[in-house]
């Protein structure tokens, strides 16, 4: 996928949004997590991983057939964390938080709430294949927890 393409995705669900979150594109993360994007509060910017999203496209759906949807997801995902008006509280809570099970409760709620949010930006007829990119997203939150999805 061409990056002005690429681009267009990320502009279209931005204006959408109505977000004024900044947006960077890279090509990998640079950590040891398999992160297709993220959000960093303090300089309220997103950063999404183009190489990291194709290979959880390829890991979840075999492809990339449905490589600019999983982009759009992903994305529509991040603006949920840069929206999310419980954020600084999430994550004071989580800053002050001993506990691991406390603090995986927490960060579950923050990656809900992100989910909730992207809801609303990507269209009805997609949302079953939100639905199983989100059932990924959130097993290991849901296993840390010994809970079911």
């Amino acid at each position: 996928m061409k990056d002005l393409q690429i681009k267009s995705i990320v502009e279209q669900i931005l204006i959408q949004s109505g977000s004024s979150v900044k947006v960077e594109l890279e090509s990998f993360f640079p950590g040891d997590r398999f992160a297709g994007g993220k959000y960093n509060f303090a300089s309220h910017t997103i950063t999404l991983y183009i190489e990291e999203i194709k290979d959880q496209c390829l890991q979840i759906f075999s492809s990339l057939d449905s490589f600019e949807d999983y982009l759009a997801v992903v994305f529509a995902h991040e603006i949920g964390h840069a929206e999310d008006s419980q954020l600084a509280d999430l994550i004071e809570q989580m800053d002050s938080c001993t506990n691991d099970y406390a603090r995986t409760g927490i960060a579950l709620n923050i990656e809900n709430n992100a989910w909730d949010y992207a809801k609303l930006l990507i269209p009805q007829k997609l949302h079953p294949f939100m639905d199983t990119i989100i059932h990924y997203s959130l097993q290991p939150y849901y296993e840390a927890l010994e809970m079911s999805a």
